[in-house]
């Protein structure tokens, strides 16, 4: 007969089980081979509540669901209108070459940068709008979206992850050997309208990406 009490609980953990969030976090950092101190924090992306009408619906940001009281700068913003590229004109459901409003900033988490973000946007939809300032104001981009009768009802994400290129190194300043994740966002309103397409590119040594839901 096997005893059991001696080894790993056998009994399945769900998502929102505390001790298996403890396991998961520690996991990560044991086998962090960024060169970072063992005990860096990274931070837990909520992909699902981040997102909720109730967070930018409300006049928050949508980074508030994963902040836990950290202190989050925002930088490098660069807001400006310009051709659509093949891919971004794909997305949006436009002709390459079509006029949107691009939205480039860095995010610094404690000090340390730790994602690079660009939204697309169909200049036609916002233009005139605080979406073409470099803050947009309470809720962000998607609650401004909602006052011009767009807002989002429906996200879609796609993750995948490579070595970082080299101004991306720069910007992040990333330690040597260490992957970013690339979250490419499509935001839709009504009818399958896209509205939005954002580029994301994190320190993946900075980032848990968590996404806890019902089944």
């Amino acid at each position: 007969m096997t005893n059991r009490a001696a080894g790993r609980p056998t009994v399945p953990r769900t998502a929102g089980h505390p001790a298996a969030r403890r396991e998961g976090v520690l996991s990560m950092i044991t086998t962090d081979t960024s060169g970072r101190e063992p005990g860096l924090r990274p931070l837990r992306r909520r992909g699902i509540q981040r997102l909720a009408h109730e967070q930018w619906g409300t006049g928050r940001s949508v980074w508030e669901a994963d902040l836990a009281g950290r202190d989050l700068t925002v930088d490098d913003v660069e807001v400006r209108e310009g051709p659509a590229s093949e891919n971004v004109a794909r997305v949006l459901g436009l002709e390459e070459g079509e006029r949107v409003w691009i939205r480039s900033r860095r995010f610094v988490l404690d000090g340390k940068p730790v994602l690079l973000s660009t939204s697309y946007l169909p200049a036609p939809l916002v233009e005139g709008s605080a979406i073409t300032q470099p803050d947009t104001g309470p809720g962000g981009i998607y609650a401004r979206l909602a006052e011009l009768g767009y807002g989002p009802v429906h996200f879609r994400e796609e993750i995948r992850s490579r070595m970082p290129l080299p101004e991306e190194v720069a910007k992040l300043r990333l330690p040597a050997g260490t992957p970013v994740m690339l979250i490419c966002r499509t935001a839709f309103a009504e009818e399958g309208r896209v509205v939005e397409a954002n580029e994301m590119v994190l320190d993946a040594a900075a980032y848990v990406l968590e996404y806890d839901f019902d089944a």
